[in-house]
């Protein structure tokens, strides 16, 4: 037994790290679309995501919570808002990697975490414990200094994290499955990017006939770009801890930034070091008082198993670990474009499965 569930970690752990790579590597794709606009390639996305998922969502008959999700309105207006959400995401990112900001797309999601803690606050009336007040901080100076290494603030990361975060806030209300999820969202995206396509391709302005086959391959494959590292996201999610893959997430803006400086070539002036460097601060920060948190939570109760166990009655600080649950992690959900958030804890920063 001990040996199965070794297994199906090492299993969950290269779903993570292949999952989160490939968000990682994404920046060196959509270079290859090109000379189709960030608009084009977009609705290609939405179209060709919702063809792959539907089909494989029709191999493994996966269709029940379609109907249910039909008869809530309200659950349908938020899969509503998701789809808008993420739609500006999505287009935000292509443009900025296309247009040559790789690296401050890649800070959009560096600061992700922070953006949510602090929509947490802001929206949620959620307390922060003192090291995350510190970290918000961190991160709020972060942009300050890199907003004069810019000259003016970084729109491209903020408009990123800003709108991952509320992604991720309405997924949670939502509560629907990673691929069942993307499915409901692009099928609500599906007909505006459709009919945008045709309306390029009638002003001959559309590169998927004009461009050659391969060109076309190409953008086709934008579904399973998107639809692949999904797929092991939640492969990943159910076998390994969440404060693992909190951890993981990190590695998507790492490749990104590496790949920004490193084969793209972008400018790193001094200030830039310096603000990415409070950001990275910030995130340290942030992810010591997660496992540390963790670490508190499982042993008080690992200490209160053990006293029900004794018929030893419950001690006052037990009441903090029931509200923290089993497996609080407070690791801020997973920062990517296309990973769906996990859902939070109700301790800022802290994800629960």
């Amino acid at each position: 037994m001990a040996g199965s569930s070794r297994n199906e970690q090492r299993i969950g752990l290269l779903n993570g790290v292949a999952a989160y790579g490939m968000w990682g590597l994404v920046p060196l794709f959509w270079p290859l679309l090109k000379p189709a606009g960030a608009g084009e390639i977009l609705a290609h996305r939405m179209v060709w995501s919702l063809a792959f998922v539907a089909v494989a969502l029709l191999f493994v008959r996966r269709w029940t919570w379609a109907g249910e999700l039909l008869r809530q309105p309200r659950r349908l207006a938020l899969v509503a808002v998701a789809a808008g959400v993420i739609t500006v995401n999505w287009g935000v990112y292509i443009w900025a990697v296309n247009s040559g900001h790789v690296v401050e797309a890649s800070l959009g999601y560096f600061i992700n975490p922070l953006v949510t803690i602090a929509m947490g606050v802001l929206l949620l009336k959620e307390r922060l414990r003192p090291v995350q007040w510190a970290a918000v901080g961190t991160g709020f100076a972060a942009v300050l200094v890199l907003t004069i290494g810019y000259g003016q603030p970084p729109w491209i990361s903020l408009c990123l994290a800003l709108s991952f975060a509320t992604y991720g806030l309405v997924k949670k209300k939502v509560n629907l499955g990673g691929v069942e999820s993307l499915t409901a969202e692009t099928a609500i995206q599906f007909l505006p990017a459709l009919g945008y396509l045709l309306w390029l391709g009638s002003r001959g302005e559309s590169t998927f006939t004009t461009e050659g086959l391969g060109h076309a391959a190409l953008l086709a494959a934008t579904g399973i770009v998107t639809a692949i590292p999904l797929v092991c996201f939640g492969a990943s999610a159910i076998r390994v801890p969440l404060s693992t893959l909190g951890l993981l997430q990190y590695l998507a803006p790492v490749f990104q930034f590496a790949l920004g400086v490193l084969y793209f070539g972008e400018a790193m002036p001094p200030e830039r070091w310096a603000g990415f460097g409070l950001v990275w601060l910030a995130l340290t920060l942030l992810t010591w008082d997660a496992l540390r948190t963790a670490r508190r939570t499982a042993r008080a109760l690992r200490e209160q198993l053990d006293r029900a166990g004794a018929g030893v009655p419950p001690a006052k600080g037990d009441a903090a670990a029931r509200e923290h649950g089993i497996v609080a992690s407070g690791m801020p959900a997973p920062a990517s474009a296309d990973a769906p958030a996990a859902p939070e804890h109700r301790d800022v920063g802290a994800a629960k499965p």
